[in-house]
């Protein structure tokens, strides 16, 4: 099924109102000695170019959550759709291959191979996709530019700072030109003044019109966002509008 769309534009194709629409996602895990409900029957959509972050103590689901709605883990029942697409009912190879080409993830832990390149980390998403690999250096090399760092796209992992390993992150992440980003405390790792360097650029982001949503636990980040969503006991328990959020009119 697909979700609700705008009218067709002057390409004749349909552009799905919400990037993501999720209703009543429930996660179980089984230890084999206990049950444990991670998500309860949770409901989120998110608009095109919104940025949304969600909050709540450690072990509420917050993860879990984002890892559902972006297919990277099952879910035992419920709906969700990414850009119209139900990722539920995906073949794996299709679900990796539309993650592939319509999402970018940004990690606390920067998840980059070490004995790759900034460059070839940032084009390892395009190349999963079928992309050619002249056409995928190019685009890797742009997106390196893009976050400032064109000039270590030489550079493994392991020679660069923690703030520019995230840079290459958010160029990979971005690479693609995703219909979501999706980042789980993308600034834990970090000091303050690179953390505030890290959410400046995903705002700028933003501003240009990417859609994300990232975990967080510092509320400073989640302020940024134009809703914050928080979470208890695997439930969404409320939210909030943000000051940025009512500057802008949304």
């Amino acid at each position: 099924m697909r979700g609700e769309t705008d009218a067709p534009g002057a390409g004749g194709s349909a552009m799905p109102t919400w990037t993501i629409e999720a209703t009543d996602v429930v996660k179980t895990y089984d230890t084999g000695t206990i049950q444990v409900r991670a998500l309860r029957g949770v409901s989120l959509n998110v608009k095109r170019g919104e940025m949304v972050a969600i909050m709540g103590p450690s072990g509420c689901g917050k993860t879990t959550l984002l890892n559902c709605l972006s297919g990277l883990d099952e879910f035992d029942s419920g709906r969700v759709l990414v850009n119209g697409e139900d990722i539920r009912h995906l073949p794996d190879d299709r679900k990796t291959e539309f993650r592939a080409k319509s999402m970018g993830f940004i990690f606390q832990t920067y998840n980059l191979l070490p004995v790759l390149t900034a460059v070839e980390n940032v084009e390892l998403p395009l190349i999963v996709s079928g992309t050619r690999p002249k056409v995928a250096r190019e685009m890797a090399l742009r997106s390196l530019a893009r976050v400032t760092l064109e000039d270590r796209a030489g550079q493994r992992p392991a020679q660069l700072s923690g703030g520019q390993r995230q840079r290459v992150t958010v160029a990979r992440a971005l690479v693609n030109h995703p219909a979501i980003v999706w980042a789980d405390e993308p600034t834990g790792a970090l000091d303050s003044q690179t953390a505030g360097e890290i959410m400046d650029l995903i705002v700028e982001l933003n501003d240009e019109g990417q859609t994300c949503v990232l975990v967080t636990h510092d509320p400073s980040v989640a302020r940024r966002c134009h809703r914050i969503v928080y979470m208890a006991d695997g439930l969404i328990v409320g939210e909030e509008i943000p000051d940025r959020a009512r500057a802008a009119g949304r």
